[in-house]
């Protein structure tokens, strides 16, 4: 129901270039909100905050990654078989614990009216623009 206020669920996404040094960039935010039947995936690659942190990251490397991000949360079917399974499965894959490159942080929660609107907010707070 527009209007009415929904439980959504969402993770930052962080780029951790070196497990042992442990530094992390916030890259992204994954949101689902099931009612709302919303599951989506903002990110930002800030080629220069990246470079910062390893200059040896493959930025563009790094950027098609969260792109196939992006795509499995959307149920893109060119993403691979994670992309076809139910919404709250490709959430449940996304926000997984990972050694990778790529690890979202821990799951929170909140109510949201707009939930697209609501990403929107959440990236820029959490992750910012690019060049910021």
């Amino acid at each position: 129901m527009p209007g009415e206020r929904e439980i959504f669920q969402y993770a930052i996404l962080r780029v951790v270039p070196s497990l042992p040094r442990g530094e992390a960039l916030n890259v992204g935010v994954v949101m689902h909100c099931r009612r709302r039947r919303f599951l989506a995936v903002e990110a930002v690659v800030d080629r220069e905050r990246l470079r910062a942190l390893d200059p040896g990251l493959d930025v563009d490397a790094l950027a098609r990654h969260l792109d196939g991000i992006a795509r499995i949360a959307a149920g893109d079917p060119s993403a691979g078989a994670l992309a076809t399974l139910d919404r709250s499965e490709r959430f449940g894959w996304l926000v997984a614990p990972s050694s990778g490159l790529v690890q979202a942080g821990p799951v929170h929660t909140g109510l949201s009216t707009d939930p697209q609107a609501t990403l929107a907010r959440l990236t820029a707070e959490l992750v910012g623009a690019a060049g910021d």
